[in-house]
């Protein structure tokens, strides 16, 4: 889901998303018809520097939240179950919000109520002392941190948490600190095949942590934004310990955050309790106002969003971490006085892309017919119109810096209800009209939808096309396997932080191609993975983001490894007696930083 590359030392640009004051986003009902959704222009307006905090600004405790209480227990309705609860298999938006609940690593995010984030330590005493132009970095941890089970938090614990991250069992998280390390692609390995679990480690010129308190990164090349990859989940620390149970440690994690997993029953529910283990003096992130959250799954958007909406009993002190309105209820709920009080909404880094498997899929008239043959309007509009999403012309977000407005080499923009004549032509000129083509889709009731438009647009366009659902809680763990068995499948990336350079690398490098990586489409061209490897070291940042302009032309226009879709836009809605309500610009939902429950 993201990466950077050389850029300036102490900031780094990140388009963050519209809406991200402490909004409950819509006003009463009187809307009259009017449309208050967000456009790009509102996701460019809100580009910002995000800087790495200071020292002080990395002191716990969190700035207090207004009006917040404490006390009370939280509901929270989710489509999916977590798939994975290792830190290090975290990979996809909907265990975000969990994350920040339970799991700490060295760096964090801290948002004010203007929307205005900053990088600052979170296990660390800050955002990292950078040395030697960006080939070495220091951290030294704070004092009090510790595990759900007391055990104080080491250098150790971070070197084992990094380490394991080599291990073969780990397919699922990001890669961007251990290739940095040891290796592009998937070489990396090779420095630690069986991680740290038979004796072995990283060589000391390579990771060294010289006292229980001192965490050092040696690289070959610069890595300046090492702080914006230690704050994703999958970074978050492990114990160096046997509660380490490695590919078992996906079940029964232990955690650091404010709160810990009481009980988690997979496909039906987990329960969350504080953690007494947490010292909120040592936090500058998070609270512990409530006593705990109890998540339910299962819960289509269609049920969360009648749920939210009446709005009785237990569901006035309910939320969603990550389901959005259902599009069709999105009216009446924007209709509805009380409803359309109680929603927040935002601009997300997400490009929704067709992606077209390149193993199966050889002749690129063949993905050209696919990418005109795309109804991406009807798409939209079954994921809520305007309020859900945009027609995608490329395959960067407008919350990316190097997004073109207007970008639009296939003409979806023109023609967004797709142009079958087009793909006919393409498909006649291949000689492969009638051809079949497995088109998998996700069994929830949005992709269901969307599965009857897409295979229609694709029918008309010559194709015979063979429909295949997939479960969705497992949707990424089997479209990221390279024998996967499909042809076409959606997916949705969204950079780690906003920049071009987290979004190309991992989506569309050739030597990123293994179980469980991002480049879905399986790009195997060998001239964008030179260029990356040029745009990369060149230190300049609005150089290397026309770099990454021009590349992103190159992978749409001259490889079409995915039909861009939509961009992605989320509203939600919460319960009348939740506090603290606003749009997280990192996680891209509401902030569960500062939720509160009203007496």
């Amino acid at each position: 889901m993201n990466t950077l590359s050389t850029r300036r030392t102490r900031a780094v640009i990140v388009a963050l998303a519209a809406g991200s004051l402490a909004l409950t986003g819509c006003s009463g009902g009187s809307r009259s018809g009017k449309d208050d959704a967000q456009t790009d222009k509102d996701a460019a307006s809100q580009s910002k520097v995000v800087p790495l905090g200071t020292a002080a600004q990395s002191n716990g405790p969190a700035a207090a939240v207004a009006g917040a209480q404490n006390g009370g227990t939280i509901t929270v309705y989710q489509r999916d179950s977590y798939n994975h609860l290792d830190p290090a298999q975290m990979y996809v938006s909907d265990v975000g919000d969990l994350a920040k609940l339970i799991f700490r690593g060295l760096t964090t995010y801290t948002q004010d109520d203007k929307g205005n984030k900053t990088l600052v330590g979170d296990l660390a005493t800050d955002a990292g002392k950078m040395s030697d132009g960006g080939k070495t970095w220091t951290y030294t941890l704070k004092d009090g941190i510790k595990f759900e089970d007391g055990t104080p938090i080491t250098s150790k614990d971070i070197r084992h948490s990094i380490e394991r991250m080599y291990a073969p069992f780990i397919t699922e998280g990001p890669t961007y600190i251990q290739q940095w390390l040891s290796g592009d692609g998937t070489t990396y390995r090779k420095a630690l095949p069986d991680g740290p679990y038979k004796g072995d480690h990283l060589p000391k010129s390579v990771l060294d942590t010289p006292d229980g308190k001192t965490v050092i990164f040696h690289f070959k090349v610069p890595q300046t934004q090492l702080p914006y990859a230690l704050a994703m989940a999958g970074y978050s620390a492990v114990p160096d310990s046997a509660k380490d149970t490695k590919d078992s440690y996906d079940v029964a994690p232990v955690t650091s955050g404010p709160y810990k997993i009481a009980s988690f029953k997979s496909g039906k529910s987990m329960a969350l309790v504080k953690n007494p283990s947490w010292d909120p003096k040592t936090d500058p992130a998070r609270h512990q106002y409530v006593d705990g959250y109890n998540i339910s799954f299962n819960h289509q958007f269609s049920d969360s969003t009648k749920r939210l909406m009446a709005d009785k009993g237990e569901d006035q002190t309910a939320v969603s971490f990550t389901n959005a309105v259902e599009p069709t209820l999105t009216k009446q709920v924007l209709s509805d006085p009380s409803a359309s009080k109680r929603l927040v909404q935002g601009y997300q880094p997400y490009v929704w892309q067709l992606n077209m498997n390149m193993d199966r899929i050889k002749d690129k008239r063949i993905r050209d017919a696919i990418t005109y043959a795309m109804p991406s309007q009807q798409v939209v509009r079954i994921e809520g119109g305007s309020y859900g999403g945009e027609v995608a012309g490329g395959l960067l977000s407008p919350t990316v810096a190097g997004y073109e407005k207007g970008y639009d080499p296939y003409g979806k923009l023109k023609k967004p209800n797709g142009d079958p004549e087009k793909a006919k032509q393409l498909l006649k000129e291949a000689g492969k009209v009638g051809m079949k083509l497995v088109y998998a889709y996700a069994n929830t009731e949005i992709r269901q939808k969307e599965s009857v438009a897409i295979a229609d647009g694709l029918t008309k366009a010559g194709f015979d096309v063979q429909k295949k659902e997939v479960d969705s809680s497992s949707w990424y763990q089997q479209m990221g396997k390279v024998d996967n068995g499909f042809d076409v499948y959606l997916t949705g990336w969204g950079q780690d932080w906003p920049d071009a350079s987290t979004v190309i690398p991992p989506s569309y490098d050739g030597r990123i191609i293994a179980d469980g990586a991002s480049n879905y489409s399986h790009v195997r061209d060998p001239k964008i993975s030179q260029e990356i490897d040029r745009i990369r070291q060149i230190p300049d940042v609005q150089k290397q983001t026309a770099e990454w302009q021009k590349l992103h032309h190159y992978i749409v226009e001259q490889v079409n490894p995915a039909a861009p879709v939509f961009f992605v836009k989320s509203l939600q809605l919460y319960g009348s007696k939740i506090g603290g309500i606003r749009y997280n610009t990192d996680t891209n939902y509401l902030d569960v930083n500062t939720l509160f429950v009203k007496k």
